[in-house]
């Protein structure tokens, strides 16, 4: 066994960014240094790590096993450094956040005061939908992620807000009577989000909880993607309040009132059970459980 940290570190980052030029860079080498390392590395192992194939790099599922097992070694060595950059009235080091694309309305100001208080922490925040969220976390690729449904998986989990979810469509719709009832969806041309979504999922579970006679006409990948659509007049869909109180208040969207809606959820900060915090993760679990009421009242309740 011959190959070094360094290798390791160096590989690690090659699949973290899915580059060698993206790695160099980010580790502030050259590019033949990082391929001289990688070669060195390779040289141990009979089995390739990856493949290039043209200008694109292909991680391997043996360099993706190699690749897992680093992940634990590099964790390792964050917390080493953290505990040495840390102390009571100095943070330093990376809080890795994986979110679901609708809590990008939400996370920032959870994050707001903490950033503002320990400026010299490094955030990563990733924004995808719900099983790429999951992933992430399985991975333990982050310390915490934000979702609105609670995946089947050994977590804790924090309450951090209320979800409300309402049926809207465009401003110019014609439907304007105080209450409709369910039967309203017959008619609907209903825009989803994409499977995968935690919002499909809770409008798919209320649809079917409810036995909803609706019917899909579109499939986006974003919450913004559907908005967009709903507004020129594509179809109608079921969408958060927190993430279109813009396009209410400008007059681009309105709330079509149904029966039985809104439909109530709640955004949860989950991470795994058997989590090694470093001192950054522990500091803002710490925060948050303190100044989740603050937040909500200063950021949310206007």
């Amino acid at each position: 066994m011959n190959y070094t940290l360094h290798q390791l570190q160096i590989f690690h980052k090659i699949v973290e960014l899915g580059s060698i030029t993206k790695a160099s860079e980010a580790l502030h080498l050259t590019q033949p240094a990082v391929s001289i390392q990688l070669k060195n590395l390779q040289s141990q192992f009979d089995k390739p790590l990856l493949e290039i194939i043209g200008r694109k790099v292909y991680i391997t599922d043996f360099g993706n096993e190699i690749a897992n097992n680093i992940e634990s070694i590099v964790a390792e060595l964050d917390q080493i450094e953290k505990k040495r950059f840390s102390s009571a009235d100095k943070l330093s080091g990376k809080l890795k956040l994986s979110i679901v694309s609708t809590a990008e309305y939400i996370m920032p100001h959870f994050l707001t005061d903490f950033i503002k208080k320990y400026p010299e922490i490094q955030l990563s925040m990733e924004v995808t939908n719900k099983q790429s969220v999951i992933e992430s976390l399985e991975n333990n690729k982050v310390d915490f992620s934000m979702v609105s449904v609670l995946p089947d998986m050994a977590i804790n989990h924090m309450e951090l807000m209320k979800n409300e979810l309402y049926l809207v469509g465009p401003a110019n719709s014609e439907l304007n009577k105080n209450k409709y009832d369910v039967d309203i969806f017959r008619e609907l041309p209903l825009i989803y989000r994409e499977e995968g979504s935690g919002t499909r999922y809770t409008m798919e579970s209320f649809i079917k909880k409810n036995k909803i006679p609706a019917r899909m006409n579109l499939k986006l990948a974003t919450n913004e993607a559907v908005k967009q659509a709903v507004i020129a007049g594509l179809g109608y869909s079921i969408l958060p309040l927190i993430g279109i109180k813009n396009e209410l208040k400008n007059r681009d969207l309105k709330i079509i009132p149904v029966k039985n809606f809104p439909i109530h959820s709640t955004w949860h900060l989950i991470w795994l059970k058997e989590k090694r915090f470093s001192p950054v993760a522990q500091a803002y679990l710490d925060f948050i459980k303190k100044e989740i009421p603050h937040i909500i009242e200063a950021k949310f309740q206007s």
